[in-house]
């Protein structure tokens, strides 16, 4: 009998894949001042995409951690079980610097080289939330210098321990943040989780948090309403005497995708913690935090767009359909090249403001400003456009994109959490014109940031000019917050492709998305572009 079960015309798996292959990724890690640690990213993306990191991932999103609120005898212990894979993916991101390492880094650069290593790091993003906690908790946690005289040097180490101790005697520390409540959201100022002060100088913590990320952390920065108003503290998981604090984990979160991170609602229920920087000016203590936060959830969209486009770029390689590959037929390179276009106007965007921030944390004024106004923009819209992106990369799988199996589905749940997390489209718009009216000057730093390359270009220079127009216009201002948002975004990518961009992906870009020759969904490029560099800078080489 004839064997009806022969596989062909099937893309072979995508394996030692490097991501760090990247053009456009490793030009601008260049361009930002990380040239000096390109050996170091493209090791680590190496490692990536080996078979067994690829498994890692695998494991630690289908096996989701497990909250045990107590032990066998009863006694309270608020422990979060995780697959070992999980640990493995946390201990090569913090030994390659992946979390806090740039603050105990000198080298200017530090910071670009440590967004274009999240940007290769690819298993499974899940586990990326606590590194991205603990790396911004640092520059909030120096507004108490004892404590970070502390905790500092262990949340720079290199060193991942997940042993539940005393935080002090650990080799390595991570961190979480604590802000959320279920009546507030976004709104933070409204918080009732209350700060009572002791005699001993620390301070008694009594609320629930809605929403705290990185559940196992040994450290959290926490929001509560001190006697001055809402104020930041720090409290550690366990106490220096050796004793649990009071804070018990109530549950996990059951979300959409990100089932490898234990996001968590808390109790604090007297719990222990210490002021960071002054009683009533909590939110001015994390602004940085947030800050570096939002910088993560736009490298993080810029990332997830990189993947699919890398997978669905692979896929068609090996993959015909009526006698041709994928590749070649002309939809289709209409289809790729329009998500090569998005996925490097939004890495080039989401490196300049990693460029900008390292800057800024040593002391560039003008970059300070400039990143003031331009990563609220720049959070706002790489993230949104994250989930078209990702669902039209599982598209170009067919069926096959739609099993769990081939990745897609994975890719498709995480793509909107980043423009969730850390403030949702209209929080990242407001906070755009709130740059505008708290620090008018950084308008005119963005417009000197768009001058010169408008002068290259005449449809630049019309979008330039119109957006200087929207901003001169104070009616309907916060309801039209989201097309500034999107303007300036915008502006900045075709900014950044006139003075540094590939010349097709460039005048693809400019016609598109600034001249307005496009349709409202992937593959509506106009005919004349020249797509083939476009597809050869996307083309998965290797793998």
């Amino acid at each position: 009998m004839p064997d009806t079960h022969v596989v062909f015309n099937q893309a072979p798996p995508l394996l030692d894949y490097n991501p760090a292959t990247s053009p456009v990724l490793m030009e601008a890690l260049e361009r930002e001042g990380g040239g000096w640690g390109a050996d170091e990213v493209f090791a680590l993306g190496a490692l990536s995409g080996t078979e067994q990191a690829q498994r890692w991932g695998e494991l630690a999103d289908r096996n989701a951690p497990i909250l045990h609120t107590h032990d066998r005898y009863g006694h309270r212990i608020d422990e979060i079980e995780y697959d070992p894979a999980y640990h493995e993916l946390m201990r090569t991101a913090i030994a390659h610097g992946l979390h806090a390492a740039p603050w105990a880094d000198d080298r200017p650069g530090a910071h670009v080289v440590r967004a274009a290593k999240n940007g290769v790091w690819t298993p499974e993003p899940g586990h990326l939330c606590p590194i991205s906690m603990t790396y911004a908790v640092v520059p909030a946690l120096r507004y108490n210098p004892e404590l970070a005289e502390i905790y500092e040097p262990l949340l720079t180490s290199r060193v991942y321990d997940p042993v539940l101790r005393v935080p002090a005697t650990k080799s390595g520390i991570t961190a979480g943040m604590s802000m959320t409540e279920k009546q507030g959201g976004s709104d933070v100022r409204a918080g009732t989780t209350a700060a009572v002060p002791n005699a001993d100088g620390s301070y008694t913590l009594t609320g629930h948090k809605w929403f705290t990320s990185a559940a196992m952390g040994d450290v959290f920065l926490v929001l509560a309403q001190a006697p001055s108003g809402l104020s930041c503290f720090f409290l550690p998981r366990i106490l220096p005497d050796g004793t649990r604090n009071r804070m018990m984990i109530a549950r996990l979160k059951d979300k959409l995708g990100n089932h490898a991170n234990a996001s968590s609602e808390i109790e604090y229920d007297g719990a222990t913690a210490w002021l960071v920087g002054e009683e009533g000016r909590g939110v001015a203590t994390i602004i940085e935090m947030v800050n570096l936060t939002r910088l993560d959830c736009a490298l993080g969209s810029a990332t997830s767009m990189r993947t699919g486009l890398a997978r669905a770029m692979h896929h068609t390689q090996y993959r015909k359909a009526f006698g041709a590959y994928l590749i070649d037929a002309p939809l289709m390179r209409n289809v790729l090249a329009d998500m090569a276009i998005e996925a490097e106007a939004a890495t080039m965007l989401a490196m300049r403001m990693a460029g900008a921030t390292d800057a800024a944390v040593r002391g560039d004024v003008r970059e300070t400003m400039f990143r003031r106004i331009g990563l609220a923009a720049a959070k706002y819209w790489i993230c949104k456009q994250a989930t078209a992106h990702a669902a039209e990369a599982m598209e170009c799988f067919g069926g096959n994109g739609y099993a769990e199996e081939s990745g897609m589905p994975r890719l498709y749940r995480e793509a909107p959490l980043m423009g969730i997390w850390e403030g949702s489209g209209n929080v990242s718009a407001l906070d755009t014109l709130r740059a505008m009216a708290t620090r008018p000057d950084c308008v005119e730093v963005l417009f000197d940031e768009l001058s010169g390359p408008a002068g290259q270009d005449p449809r630049l220079a019309a979008h330039v000019a119109a957006l200087r127009a929207q901003l001169a216009d104070p009616a309907t201002l916060e309801y039209r917050a989201r097309r500034i948002a999107e303007d300036i975004a915008l502006g900045m990518q075709g900014a950044l492709l006139v003075a540094h961009g590939h010349p097709a992906v460039t005048e693809a870009f400019l016609a598109t998305r600034l001249a307005g020759d496009r349709g409202g969904a992937y593959g509506t490029l106009p005919a004349g572009l020249d797509l083939a560099p476009i597809l050869e800078r996307a083309m998965v080489k290797g793998g």
